[in-house]
């Protein structure tokens, strides 16, 4: 069974910067791609970032484009979305997941979802 963790959320000014982590476990990491996706309150859960199963090839959503940076440790089983300049529109729950596709760009998720980390970003 999948199972995926997320840590690192918390609250940050604005222009500050956060590393948030998901380990999984009951896959073999390298087999799947995976992504970040993030919930405002009362807004649907959007695609925020995604990598690859090798890390060899990243995506990302406009709002967050050359401020995240997503990563990934195979050995460790862990990803990572580092976010850098946030802003008060950055503030939401952020989830992992272990995304079913990634096809022309667009990331699909799979019903694989960790419990979320809460970010909040103060102006």
């Amino acid at each position: 069974q999948v199972q995926l963790a997320e840590s690192g959320g918390g609250l940050v000014q604005a222009g500050g910067s956060l590393r948030l982590s998901c380990v999984s476990s009951g896959v073999t990491s390298s087999n799947f791609a995976m992504g970040w996706f993030r919930q405002a309150p009362g807004k649907e859960r959007d695609f925020v970032a995604s990598i690859s199963g090798s890390g060899g090839s990243e995506y990302y959503a406009d709002s967050v484009k050359d401020r995240f940076t997503i990563s990934r440790d195979n050995a460790k089983n862990t990803v990572y979305l580092q976010m850098n300049s946030l802003k008060p529109e950055d503030t939401a729950v952020y989830y992992c997941n272990a995304v079913r596709s990634i096809v022309a760009g667009k990331t699909t998720p799979s019903d694989y979802w960790g419990q979320g980390t809460q970010v909040t970003v103060s102006s």
